[in-house]
């Protein structure tokens, strides 16, 4: 039995190396897709720009089809062999297919190779972070003390809105210092290449962890699954809250980040004309008001529940939507904009986000037994993330199109907000004391 401090200082080394596997997944994610326009000119033949543009975009959204494989194939691995193994595993693949993709050769030196090798390392990186997040929420949950897991595992939330920062200043501090020639040429290559040294810490710290308590109980008792992935499906109950995930909890957190971080930045910019350096940062003060408020959220989630907090940002983000960005375009088009109120009225869609993504970390095992927790965790959460978060600027964008107003895109966030709602109101349990070695 390990004493009070020892068991703090594995808990410490649980959460580090918890978070830079996930802080360099989402560095990597917008550092893809902020340089897609580069890409298109870099990997893909020169003669038709748009075709370019687009198949540099399908390049990206390749990744995000092909999470799901990841968290099946992953998620059977860490039931069936251990979260440490995996978690080791999926952060060398994320890692080194990050590193590479700024090694690559351009479509001028090698010809069609060069979008070919593109492709396969963004497949590579797709499969390796299907199976990182569920693996990230299960061992640091699994880590995490009795009563206080939803304030401890809310610190992977923050990776997130983090990995998205360091990225954008990273290009935009690039981009200032080096010339556009300069930048086109090589610079671009610098984000992924700094990759490495956060794949070395995430190495080092995953390298000296121990395995996940609830696994070494289980592989104690002979209790593995032998086959995860048929488990989950055959087990009603299991197959029931994996829906319950799919449509609830991680398509409203889902939903709300990209409604909250994602498209209010666009929305300043492309429909309000806010200059772009001033919408970048009134966005920035949400995201950072976001961190205090996603910890807040997770330590009440620990006294009051799960369930009271998850619903109330569901809700409250589904009745918010529509009020918030209808007062963006009124107090952004004053012939003075009243950037007091929209900096308000974005801090208002912080809250929902917060409720979401607090307890949301230590809620998504705490829903499963522990035989199949990884796979049943991993497997909805990122067909949700790439089906229902990821679909989100797409229709949001084919919807405003359609209609002739950028606010009908709204109605795609709103809408499958109010399914969630629905469907945490009716059938969401209350899981916060749940024992996680059953």
């Amino acid at each position: 039995m390990n004493s009070p401090e020892a068991q703090k200082t594995i808990q410490k080394k649980v959460v580090i190396a918890a978070c830079f596997g996930t802080f360099l997944e989402w560095y990597d994610f917008l550092t893809f897709a902020s340089l897609a326009t580069y890409f298109s000119i870099l990997f893909f033949p020169s003669d038709d720009p748009v075709a370019a543009l687009l198949a540099s975009l399908g390049t990206f959204g390749v990744g995000m089809i092909v999470r799901p494989l990841g968290a099946a194939l992953f998620g059977s691995l860490g039931d069936r062999h251990g979260r440490r193994t995996i978690f080791l595993v999926t952060i060398v693949l994320m890692g080194v297919s990050t590193v590479l993709v700024g090694l690559l050769p351009t479509y001028e030196q090698v010809g069609l190779l060069a979008p070919a090798l593109l492709l396969i390392l963004r497949m590579l990186q797709g499969l390796s972070v299907g199976g990182e997040i569920g693996g990230a929420a299960v061992y640091l949950t699994e880590h995490a003390p009795e009563g206080k897991r939803g304030l401890y595992t809310s610190v992977l939330q923050l990776m997130g809105p983090l990995g998205m920062m360091a990225s954008t200043l990273q290009i935009v501090a690039l981009q200032y210092l080096l010339s556009d020639a300069d930048f086109k040429a090589w610079g671009w290559r610098i984000p992924f290449l700094l990759s490495a040294l956060l794949l070395a810490i995430s190495i080092r710290s995953r390298m000296n962890l121990h395995e996940s308590p609830v696994f070494s109980h289980l592989r104690q008792k002979n209790a593995l699954a032998k086959a995860p992935l048929r488990d989950c499906f055959r087990d009603r109950h299991t197959l029931g809250r994996m829906a319950l995930l799919f449509f609830c909890v991680s398509a409203g957190g889902s939903l709300l980040f990209f409604s909250a971080q994602v498209y209010t930045s666009v929305f300043l910019k492309t429909v309000v004309m806010l200059p772009a350096a001033q919408a970048g940062g009134l966005v920035m003060i949400s995201t950072l008001a976001l961190f205090p408020a996603t910890l807040f959220c997770g330590w009440l989630s620990d006294r009051i529940g799960r369930r009271p907090v998850l619903l109330a940002g569901l809700i409250s983000g589904t009745i918010a939507i529509f009020p918030v960005f209808q007062g963006l375009l009124h107090y952004g088009t004053l012939p003075t904009p009243d950037l007091m109120m929209i900096t308000l009225l974005l801090l208002i869609l912080v809250i929902p986000l917060a409720c979401i993504t607090g307890p949301q970390t230590a809620t998504l095992p705490e829903l499963f037994p522990a035989r199949t927790r990884y796979t049943a965790v991993a497997l909805p959460h990122n067909l949700s993330a790439g089906w229902i978060g990821g679909m989100s600027p797409l229709m949001v964008t084919w919807l405003g199109v359609h209609y002739g107003n950028p606010q009908a895109g709204l109605w795609y966030p709103t809408g499958l907000l109010i399914v969630a709602s629905l469907v945490g109101v009716f059938f969401l349990p209350e899981v916060r004391n749940r024992p996680l070695d059953q």
